[in-house]
């Protein structure tokens, strides 16, 4: 199965400076309908209103952080309860790591990363690409 590079992403982040790193670097990934939330409950409202093919958040943001969003999604029963949801933190407590794996997340990156760290989560994913 090859991966559909024009599915839409959302990538969701309090920091703008975070948001243009990763959309750059899904950019020079060939993903290119990439949209933007600035915190959980903003991508709430995305994602029930847009369908995604992958969902890439910052652990860390107020007022609805991603971890509250990953269980709002996974605990939905809608159909976009499944899917990807990668999640990105400058944390690398096992904790955190154990509690998004509880909760359904599908892969996990700790900053800083580059482009063939992103690729090698994604396709983990989604499949190689």
């Amino acid at each position: 199965m090859s991966v559909d590079k024009n599915m839409n992403v959302l990538i969701v982040d309090d920091y703008n400076t975070m948001l243009r790193i990763i959309k750059n670097l899904l950019k020079q990934l060939g993903f290119n309908n990439v949209d933007e939330a600035s915190d959980g409950q903003m991508a709430l409202e995305k994602v029930q209103a847009k369908s995604y093919g992958l969902i890439i958040s910052d652990w860390n943001m107020e007022p609805m952080t991603g971890y509250e969003l990953l269980k709002a999604i996974r605990g939905s029963g809608k159909a976009y309860q499944n899917t990807p949801f990668i999640m990105v933190t400058a944390e690398s407590k096992t904790e955190n790591v154990v509690l998004a794996k509880q909760a359904g997340v599908n892969n996990y990156i700790v900053k800083p990363f580059n482009a063939e760290t992103l690729k090698n989560k994604i396709s983990a994913v989604l499949g190689d690409f």
